[in-house]
């Protein structure tokens, strides 16, 4: 397990949260550059962009913290702690969502055009962040003995044999940039790159959840997956809806 990148003067750089800064940052240049390209006022996405990371940031761990209470609640103090990891995309992307309302609306900035530079900085950032999450043992894969299996630890520091699910994860994220970015242009409507970009990836995840080693559970229900099948289905019907009263 490598939770530590580096020491410097006695301070530690934990892989998890430098991957995660790295990845912020990458993912906002990513996504502001891409706003000049298709016709959006850069500095104002910038500005909606910064303002939107923390709820983003904050969403995904208190779903992940909620998720995982079992762990937290004895330790309250884990919860923001930064050597550990661990997040749940979908809380802060919920919350980011349900706040750009106003800030855009503020910033005379599109709902929809916003969204698709704000899926390819989503995309672009997951890239690293994954690395650290491989780095630091969350999101795990399951042991295997397949010949695409990496020997890595998990978050108890178990090392194994295990499918490389942070590494599928992020070439799933660099599949869908790579065709969001050749598609946008034969975009009909605004959107249409944040919905499809959410389809693929959340169809993407049903599949992934399969080669994690632990899954989140409510009963018998698998949060995650039900989770993503809902969103790769409420991205489907979005497309579809738009797509009739387009025609």
């Amino acid at each position: 397990m490598f939770r530590v990148l580096f020491q410097w003067r006695g301070i530690q750089i934990h892989s998890y949260p430098a991957m995660l800064y790295l990845g912020l940052v990458a993912g906002v240049i990513a996504g502001t550059y891409s706003s000049s390209l298709y016709g959006l006022n850069s500095a104002r996405v910038y500005t909606a962009m910064i303002l939107l990371i923390a709820p983003a940031l904050i969403g995904s761990r208190l779903l992940f913290v909620a998720a995982h209470w079992e762990r937290f609640r004895h330790e309250p103090r884990r919860i923001f702690r930064r050597s550990d990891g661990g997040a749940m995309m979908y809380g802060g992307l919920l919350l980011s969502l349900a706040l750009s309302v106003p800030l855009l609306r503020r910033l005379e900035i599109s709902f929809a055009g916003f969204w698709d530079m704000a899926a390819i900085t989503i995309l672009v950032g997951m890239i690293p962040v994954r690395i650290g999450c491989l780095l630091n043992g969350c999101c795990s894969g399951r042991p295997t003995s397949g010949k695409f299996g990496i020997v890595a630890p998990n978050e108890n520091g178990v090392w194994r044999r295990r499918m490389p699910s942070q590494l599928l994860e992020a070439a799933l994220a660099v599949v869908l940039l790579i065709a969001s970015t050749f598609l946008r242009a034969r975009f009909p409507y605004e959107g249409m790159l944040f919905l499809t970009a959410a389809f693929g990836y959340g169809a993407g995840r049903c599949w992934l959840e399969a080669n994690r080693e632990s899954t989140v559970r409510i009963g018998n229900l698998n949060l995650q997956l039900t989770i993503w099948g809902a969103l790769a289905g409420f991205s489907a019907m979005s497309l579809l809806v738009i797509w009739l009263h387009r025609s």
